[in-house]
């Protein structure tokens, strides 16, 4: 594609700088306008077209979230980068989103990685996916600051060049594959590059149940619980898949087995 034009918001004028000058280093990339705030963000994004947003969270008055909302809720809104300090919280939303961050200070390899993910996703028109993932992001944000927050219904997954968002209802199971966790559906697998623990805490209990360190199965997928020998056990699922499940959690699938079959 043609140039990629490029707003940079972030209250601290070094950050904007940094910024400036490391995108100089990549050819075809346009900084069309800097803000130091939400407010004036706004402005430039009225004023000017834009591909993508370098956009800082903590921010006085109004903090980048607030932008991401509004930016959220259209059809086809410019890609945005994340730039945060160190923030455990934040780079784990981020990644279970599939949205792209920059964690201050970045270096120009990591700024690099995001900036050829941004172009792969711009030449690939996925805008909307990218509004939807960041709408969820958002949502799961508020929702984190409520005494009971919901939990998760769908789940963004990022492959080359576009976010795919997966509704939980229809994963089967969850294997941890390493860094990656890998979702099995009826006729696909898709990994995802997130921990199975990161996920797990965000997934109704009353649904799906974690079976074994490597595995969380959906608990209407239950179907035969198989002795293999001293202390070592699987799950037969409805699928006909075969789940390990480790001797802590036998008792609590014999009963969630027999719930399941109690006439309504």
């Amino acid at each position: 594609m043609n140039t990629i034009r490029a707003l940079i918001v972030d209250d601290e004028e070094p950050g904007r700088a940094n910024l400036r000058y490391a995108l100089q280093d990549h050819p075809g990339w346009s900084i069309v306008a800097e803000c130091p705030s939400v407010a004036t963000a706004r402005e430039a994004l009225h004023a000017h077209a834009v591909d993508i947003i370098f956009l800082d969270i903590q921010m006085p008055r109004e903090t980048g979230l607030a932008l991401a909302r509004e930016l959220s809720t259209q059809t086809s809104p410019p890609l945005v980068i994340f730039v945060t300090a160190f923030n455990a919280h934040a780079i784990e939303a981020f990644d279970l989103h599939a949205l792209d961050y920059l964690l201050k200070p970045f270096d120009d390899q990591r700024l690099a990685i995001s900036l050829e993910r941004a172009a792969a996703m711009l030449k690939q028109r996925q805008q909307a996916s990218y509004a939807q993932a960041m709408g969820h992001y958002v949502k799961a944000e508020d929702e984190a600051k409520k005494e009971q927050p919901a939990y998760w219904q769908q789940i963004s997954v990022r492959s080359v060049g576009r976010i795919e968002c997966i509704q939980l209802a229809d994963v089967l199971w969850i294997e941890a594959a390493g860094n990656y966790m890998q979702l099995h559906m009826v006729q696909r697998k898709v990994l995802h590059r997130v921990a199975l623990s990161q996920l797990e805490k965000h997934l109704d209990p009353a649904h799906f149940m974690r079976v074994h360190r490597s595995a969380i199965v959906r608990c209407d997928q239950f179907s035969q619980l198989e002795v293999l020998g001293d202390g070592v056990y699987q799950l037969v699922l409805a699928n006909q898949d075969k789940v390990p499940v480790s001797e802590r959690y036998v008792a609590e699938v014999r009963r969630r087995m027999h719930d399941g079959m109690r006439p309504a």
